[in-house]
């Protein structure tokens, strides 16, 4: 076989079996099942049909391998018509060497293309299997409707309405064939053999259209559950709140326009999630830059720590105890509300916030207010715009993040898991970054200095999880400390 002729929708193997199986059928049903040919031997029979059936492959394979039915997966009009041209020089053949009646050369020419319809429907159904296994594992589906309007509804009635036609047509005739058949020979009445070789024709008959029809229904039934399944895998990622997914859409009927409006519904909601996450994000930087205007902290600081809380998350996500919280969206969540951890600065008096010199404890106890006024104002905020997942997490890592896990944190002294992981997350972020910072009343500490305070904190001022990803991530965590020092932009 060239190879050249084996595209995608033509399955040389499947295609020269399928006909095979058709030539037997048709064969022994010529030779073994209809009382009518027994004038015929068996030898006679399976040499025509055999040359019939091998001329009809080799004109499909040479001839209409790259036909444009083909390439457009429409094989079963292709095999229908196929095996209906052939069967009119058929017919003729044995209307004029064997003088078949009129009733013999319809039921050639209804039972070769029945063949083909049947053969290029399951070639057909085949086809789109294939294909479809082939964009599940490579991924490359297509997502906008093409070509012309096709109804799978439509199609599985016009299927059932076929099979049941046929299974009536060819039933009738074999009756009216058979009682012609017995008027002409009375002794075979007579002696009950006649009776014998009409019900044998029947089962015969009745046994091929249910085995052809049963392979059309299975194989049908397994392309619609392969398309519900692929699209139900994606309904489920877009649930999960990755809205980037789209419905493979793999023909232009009922579940590809369902598919097509689930996209366009998705395109208009990415688009407005995309509007919403830039309010947000300038929501942040705008409260963010306000905090750090009255703040003796930098820029940096507020970088560094979102970053240092990115990894962190990251890292617990691996952990099948933190796997179904933080999720991707959740984590993204965390960067963008990292910022806000010091919102409530702006409401601490100078003299205490920018104080040069170690706070006393008067003024210390004001500072320690400074959460609970940022998440009061992003509650307030909440009051007016609805509760959203954004706001939410701010007012946690703001009122948390100074909790510590021994329950001698502040404002509120939770402890433990009482404490929103994301407190407990921003609680090591922040104070690693103070620690390895410059302030008026310390020197910068090295990161190893920074580290082994930390690791004294474990279990009475952090998580110890969190010191756990620490220890794991610690090289990202130099590595971002270096990318975006105070002095740098």
């Amino acid at each position: 076989m060239s190879s050249s002729l084996q595209n995608a929708n033509y399955n040389v193997s499947l295609t020269l079996k399928l006909y095979i199986l058709a030539g037997v059928i048709f064969g022994a049903y010529a030779s073994r099942v209809c009382p009518f040919l027994e004038s015929l031997s068996s030898l006679e029979i399976f040499t025509q049909v055999s040359l019939i059936f091998s001329g009809v492959f080799l004109i499909r394979h040479f001839l209409l391998a790259n036909h444009t039915l083909v390439r457009e997966g429409r094989l079963a009009k292709l095999d229908s018509g196929l095996f209906f041209a052939a069967s009119i020089p058929v017919a003729f053949y044995y209307n004029l060497s064997y003088s078949f009646p009129l009733d013999s050369n319809l039921k050639v020419l209804f039972g070769m293309t029945l063949f083909g319809f049947f053969t290029g429907t399951i070639l057909q159904l085949t086809c789109k299997l294939a294909q479809m296994k082939m964009m599940n594992k490579t991924g490359e589906f297509d997502f906008k409707l093409a070509g012309q309007r096709s109804s799978l509804v439509s199609q599985m009635i016009w299927i059932v309405v076929l099979l049941l036609v046929t299974l009536s047509f060819m039933l009738t005739m074999v009756a009216v064939k058979d009682a012609f058949w017995l008027e002409h020979n009375p002794a075979r009445f007579i002696d009950g053999s006649g009776k014998v070789s009409i019900i044998k024709e029947f089962i015969f008959l009745s046994a091929v259209l249910a085995g052809y029809a049963i392979s059309i229904m299975v194989l049908w039934s397994k392309l619609i559950k392969g398309i519900l399944i692929s699209q139900e895998s994606s309904l489920e990622q877009v649930t999960q709140g990755n809205i980037n997914i789209r419905l493979p859409i793999f023909a232009y009927d009922e579940l590809g326009s369902m598919a097509s409006l689930t996209n366009n519904m998705l395109d208009s909601l990415q688009k407005a999630q995309s509007e919403v996450k830039t309010t947000r994000d300038v929501a942040i930087v705008s409260l963010s830059a306000l905090a750090e205007s009255r703040d003796n902290e930098t820029g940096a600081h507020i970088i560094r720590t979102q970053e240092y809380v990115k990894v962190l998350a990251e890292h617990l996500s691996l952990e099948s105890k933190y796997s179904d919280s933080l999720t991707p969206n959740y984590i993204e969540l965390l960067y963008k509300s990292a910022p806000l951890h010091d919102v409530g600065k702006v409401g601490i008096p100078d003299n205490v916030l920018l104080k040069p010199d170690k706070l006393t404890d008067d003024e210390f106890e004001i500072m320690k207010t400074h959460p609970q006024i940022g998440a009061d104002a992003l509650s307030t905020a909440e009051k007016q715009l609805g509760t959203s997942s954004f706001l939410r997490v701010a007012k946690e890592i703001s009122l948390t993040h100074h909790e510590k896990w021994n329950g001698r944190g502040y404002p509120n002294q939770l402890a433990g898991e009482d404490i929103p992981l994301s407190g407990r997350l921003m609680a090591l972020a922040d104070v690693y970054d103070a620690l390895i910072s410059k302030r008026v009343y310390k020197p910068a500490f090295s990161h190893d200095k920074a580290k082994q305070i930390i690791l004294e904190g474990d279990g009475s001022h952090f998580d110890p999880e969190v010191v756990k990803a620490f220890l794991a991530v610690e090289n990202e965590f130099v590595r971002i400390a270096s990318t975006y020092q105070d002095n740098k932009p």
